[in-house]
């Protein structure tokens, strides 16, 4: 006779087969979270735990569609653990490509001093930075101020009270970057969905769709961003922008355009993903 979690996982990982790319991971995921600890060590005493009560409930929102993120209010990026909310995207492992690409572009000996995140959401993109660069300060800004709270939450719990600082801003209005800057580097993952677009339903019902959606074709963001950045940026400083998988082309156009130098980097997977815009002579 099985005992102890396993049963409760096999039957969990079964009702999620057709809902998750990642069914036994989800389940386990959750489990932990109902028991109050480390999925790890719940893997090496599964034999003498017994699920809570609780654990059903947690199953059928994610049998429902729900991300595991919303459902246990924490999402890993880079090596922190961060704390979500509907109000703020989940953060994605492709989003550390822009993470890659600014220490290859920095290298060991050169930091930035002042970085900028710009739709700072968790504030994923700028804590992970401060976390490779101890010395530097960083800005965040969003035009949500429920995803502030998210950010200086996350800034407080994990230690970067003092190098990280928040803002609300909306790009869209006029002047909202009157007092920002100069940054030696800029961070961003703007919205870049097009409108039209149809997401799967765990995205489309849960995620933030101010944070998602750019426009007929994804490119408005971009459109408003990429002609301040000389405003913002040190003349020596670098910009990362995240992109769609069909964008390189539109965007390093919309760099030329505005006097950038521009370079595409590839995710893991081999897909367009972050494009580096620089002012001066590429180094």
């Amino acid at each position: 006779m099985m005992t102890g979690l396993a049963p409760v996982l096999r039957d969990a990982t079964a009702a999620l087969g057709s809902i998750s790319p990642t069914p036994r991971l989800d389940a386990e995921l959750l489990l932990a979270h109902a028991l109050g600890i480390e999925r790890s060590a719940m893997l090496l005493r599964q034999h003498d735990l017994r699920a809570p009560d609780s654990f059903r409930a947690l199953l059928a929102r994610r049998v429902a569609d729900e991300p595991v993120a919303y459902i246990t209010g924490t999402q890993a990026f880079w090596d922190l653990e961060l704390h979500v909310t509907p109000d703020v995207l989940i953060p994605r492992a492709d989003s550390e490509t822009l993470l890659d690409a600014a220490m290859d572009w920095f290298g060991p000996h050169l930091a930035p001093a002042r970085i900028a995140d710009l739709g700072t959401g968790s504030g994923a993109l700028l804590l992970a930075a401060l976390s490779i660069y101890p010395h530097a300060q960083g800005y965040g800004i969003d035009a949500s101020p429920a995803a502030l709270a998210v950010a200086r939450e996350n800034a407080e719990r994990l230690g970067f009270g003092d190098r990280a600082q928040f803002a609300y801003g909306d790009w869209t209005n006029p002047g909202w970057n009157m007092g920002l800057g100069p940054f030696d580097m800029i961070l961003c993952n703007p919205p870049y969905i097009e409108d039209s677009a149809q997401l799967v339903p765990m995205v489309a019902a849960h995620e933030p769709h101010q944070a998602l959606f750019a426009g007929a074709d994804g490119l408005d963001d971009y459109r408003i961003l990429i002609p301040r950045l000389g405003e913002l940026l040190d003349p020596r400083g670098v910009a990362f922008f995240e992109i769609g998988y069909n964008q390189a082309e539109p965007v390093r156009r919309l760099g030329a355009d505005n006097g950038f130098l521009t370079e595409l980097r590839h995710d893991l997977a081999g897909n367009p993903r972050v494009i580096r815009f620089s002012l001066g002579i590429e180094e």
